[in-house]
């Protein structure tokens, strides 16, 4: 029920120095708090005059979002049938595409299975020459196998004190007594036999020479059943034994 003109009147008395709480308290407790309540009243009408407003505005947009609301709530409805439809659709749709998908997967299956078989009689018409020859091959490494076998433990028992040309020749004498006497290889290479390409890179990281009388060293060294003697006068047989056996506890005395 506070209009303007209550609140014009009352500015003057807003505006003294005495007019506040503390001196009011001075003079008379319920003063203070008639005082204190004119205050609030004149504060609250400034606010109010322009709530009042926006209370209105708010009361017609609130209006207005009901019926949007109601409009909204109606087409949701309209969609969710819509969707409905649509999902049906989209699952006859999945599914025929899913089995589309699976007559392809087939059609392919039997083209490549198609493809490779012809692939493969085609192939085994051009394999026969060559499995015929390997065959042969195997069965001459059956028959030469006693003979390289033979050469191969006695490079391993008689070669190892001896330097390269005396190993060869060593292999040839044997070779010569082995003629028309026990098969082997003529082409026999005892440093493929005996050891593959990974552990010779292995113990050349190691710190072992990569030439053949240092990896014929290092094949004596790990085939042979008896202790080497190694002449090492350049020491790289002893950095290679140290780096190769450094983590199976090996002891070194000297």
């Amino acid at each position: 029920s506070i209009t303007g003109e209550t609140v014009e009147l009352l500015e003057p008395y807003l505006h003294m120095e005495d007019y506040n709480l503390e001196t009011a308290k001075k003079v008379c407790g319920n003063v203070a708090g008639l005082c204190s309540w004119t205050q609030a009243m004149a504060y609250f009408y400034s606010i109010n005059k322009e709530v009042l407003p926006l209370k209105a505005n708010l009361a017609l947009q609130e209006g207005r979002l009901a019926a949007a609301q109601m409009e909204l709530n109606s087409a949701q409805i309209q969609l969710d049938e819509k969707q409905m439809e649509l999902d049906e659709v989209q699952a006859m749709y999945d599914a025929a595409m899913k089995e589309k998908q699976a007559l392809l997967d087939d059609a392919e299956a039997c083209r490549r299975k198609m493809n490779n078989a012809t692939a493969l009689i085609e192939g085994l018409g051009g394999e026969k020459l060559r499995w015929t020859a390997s065959s042969k091959n195997f069965q001459n490494q059956i028959i030469d196998l006693v003979g390289n076998v033979l050469l191969a433990t006695g490079f391993l028992s008689y070669s190892g004190p001896f330097n390269q040309e005396y190993r060869n020749l060593l292999l040839q004498l044997w070779k010569k007594e082995m003629d028309n006497k026990i098969p082997y290889s003529n082409n026999l290479n005892l440093t493929d036999m005996l050891v593959d390409n990974a552990t010779m890179g292995e113990w050349n990281l190691q710190g072992l020479p990569n030439d053949d009388l240092s990896i014929q060293n290092g094949i004596i060294v790990t085939k042979a059943s008896r202790y080497p003697l190694l002449i090492d006068p350049q020491g790289q047989g002893k950095i290679w034994i140290k780096n190769k056996e450094r983590n199976n506890g090996l002891q070194v005395n000297s």
